[in-house]
């Protein structure tokens, strides 16, 4: 409960502030949705790691995660600025997963 709170008041506060871009602010206040819809275990930790989103220790910490639900909340938790918003889709494109990219920017449209 706590960590649904904080991420969408940290979302409220980028938000508002407009101290995160665009994209990065999609992504948070898509979180929810995109947990059951991005694949995690099919190549996207390799990408993801490939393109310096992630260290080798937070993929590991993502692989411990017992549900893709909770693998998927790692890896969009370690996402906090464009340039890893930027690779993560570009992660995502490389993994065939448009149709995610597709939703983010599309704001979940």
């Amino acid at each position: 409960m706590c960590h649904i709170l904080y991420t969408h008041v940290l979302f409220c506060v980028l938000a508002a502030g407009r101290q995160a871009s665009s994209l990065l602010v999609s992504i948070l206040g898509l979180k929810s949705q995109l947990a059951g819809l991005i694949e995690p275990d099919f190549g996207l930790l390799d990408q993801l790691l490939g393109l310096e989103v992630l260290t080798r220790r937070q993929c590991a910490i993502v692989r411990s995660n017992s549900t893709v639900f909770e693998r998927n909340d790692a890896i969009l938790n370690q996402l906090t600025t464009e340039n890893q918003c930027d690779k993560f889709l570009k992660a995502l494109q490389l993994t065939h997963q448009q149709h995610v990219v597709n939703y983010i920017t599309h704001n979940g449209g």
